[in-house]
């Protein structure tokens, strides 16, 4: 449930976080968007999906952060008092729900896609995991509005379902296509599946606060910041690391383009 009050140290917490991920996602699109010259053609769409993920995160962060400080305000001279719930104002934690709803199926798209494997491996794989991963977001939310433990605790188990298929798909059905790799990119991989494993693993903690009967302020702000490290992490890194994938990948198809961007890189800077 959504405190009452925050005092000023935990509404700067809550604040500073959103804004480091706005941050975080924003320019990691960017980045994205002019590096996406230096990898091979078959390997962009992945990147121009990993530039979308990163701008729908921004935009509903934005959204998120509007959302907190309209639902929190002080009297105090300079912000140095406590804040209140504004009146006829709330947080909207949908917006983190939509935002998941989308990015969470194209994070995996992303990984399929910088695989470049056959059309009939990816299409095979990307049917089975899209759907799992929306209908994983789908049944977490009830639970996430619900202020009634039991209720929490069933729509997080049915949750789980579908969690713990997409770990079986990319940990068994994935792994035997890392073989296929090339041997520079196959450890970077196999990191990022369990990347996918840490970042995705801060979400149910942050969701069953309240069942461990950790509540108030305190735990609230510990679940937002807790949100917004695993949405830079599955999201930002994770990208930035498919981005190496799709370098170390190209460079390894073309050993003509690879010549031409190590002599970029090695370049002297023009003073």
């Amino acid at each position: 449930m959504i405190p009452d009050i925050l005092s000023p140290g935990q509404y700067d917490t809550v604040y500073n976080s959103l804004s480091l991920v706005i941050a975080a996602q924003l320019f990691t699109a960017v980045f994205l968007l002019i590096s996406l010259p230096r990898i091979l053609p078959r390997y962009r769409q992945a990147i121009t999906v990993a530039m979308v993920v990163c701008g729908i995160a921004a935009y509903h962060y934005f959204r998120i952060f509007d959302s907190f400080k309209a639902a929190f305000v002080t009297e105090g001279v300079g912000g140095q008092a406590d804040y209140t719930q504004a009146v006829g104002e709330g947080f909207n934690e949908g917006y983190r729900y939509v935002d998941w709803l989308l990015t969470v199926p194209l994070l995996l798209v992303e990984l399929i896609a910088v695989l470049a494997l056959a059309r009939s491996v990816q299409r095979g794989l990307l049917v089975r995991l899209v759907p799992a991963a929306a209908l994983m977001i789908i049944l977490g939310y009830p639970g996430e509005i619900s202020g009634d433990n039991g209720i929490r605790g069933l729509f997080g188990l049915l949750s789980t379902i579908p969690f713990a298929y997409i770990l079986y798909v990319l940990f068994v059905q994935l792994g035997k296509s890392l073989n296929k790799q090339p041997v520079g990119v196959r450890r970077i991989l196999s990191q990022l599946r369990f990347l996918l494993l840490l970042s995705w693993g801060v979400y149910p903690i942050a969701y069953l606060l309240p069942l461990l009967d950790i509540a108030g302020p305190d735990a609230w702000v510990y679940k937002q910041v807790g949100y917004s490290i695993a949405d830079i992490l599955a999201k930002a890194v994770y990208a930035l690391i498919i981005f190496q994938v799709a370098r170390i990948k190209s460079f390894d198809d073309d050993p003509t383009f690879a010549g031409i961007e190590r002599s970029r890189d090695e370049a002297p800077a023009r003073v």
